[in-house]
């Protein structure tokens, strides 16, 4: 029984120092240089790191040189087997208002060792709440709209089942 404590004490002091020393500056210029080569570019204005999160503030999305989005904060939290991302204040270019006519004031996204092929979503926004996953092996994302008081500009999008409004699309 003293021999199981102290392996299990062997892991969590590893896992921890693992947690802690890891480079999440580095891990995340290497994501963006490799954003980069896809003609997507993250502007941020100051970058925080804890022991289990990264802290993006400001940040300006640009893809081939297009403003998209701007973002409030960004905090990616890890503990190697569970992942999340919280994105808040996700303001939409001016521009885009056409074709993205919503306000999202929230986006989660998470990831977990138990599932490793689908990552699950929620987004809150004056469309009201939509849970959905991204399946990374059929290469698909699927939106459900909870509140569909709400949904009146993005209906020509959407598409109905028994289920209610959702947004489907492969990727």
């Amino acid at each position: 029984m003293q021999m199981v404590k102290n392996i299990l004490l062997i892991i969590a002091t590893l896992w921890f120092a693992i947690l802690l020393f890891m480079p999440k500056v580095d891990l995340y210029y290497s994501l963006e240089n490799k954003l980069v080569k896809k003609g997507i570019v993250i502007n941020e204005k100051s970058i925080d790191e804890s022991v289990f999160s990264l802290s993006l503030k400001e940040s300006d999305i640009y893809a081939e040189g297009i403003n998209l989005v701007k973002l409030n904060k960004i905090n990616i939290f890890t503990l190697l087997f569970y992942s999340s991302i919280n994105v808040n204040g996700i303001n939409i270019d001016e521009s885009l208002k056409s074709f993205i006519p919503v306000t999202v004031e929230k986006l989660i996204a998470s990831h977990s060792i138990l599932s490793p092929r689908k990552v699950f979503i929620t987004i809150v926004g004056n469309f009201g709440v939509a849970d959905g996953i991204v399946d990374l092996k059929k290469k698909i994302i699927r939106l459900d709209f909870s509140d569909t008081n709400e949904l009146n500009n993005l209906k020509k999008q959407l598409k109905k089942d028994k289920k209610g409004w959702y947004y489907e699309k492969s990727f």
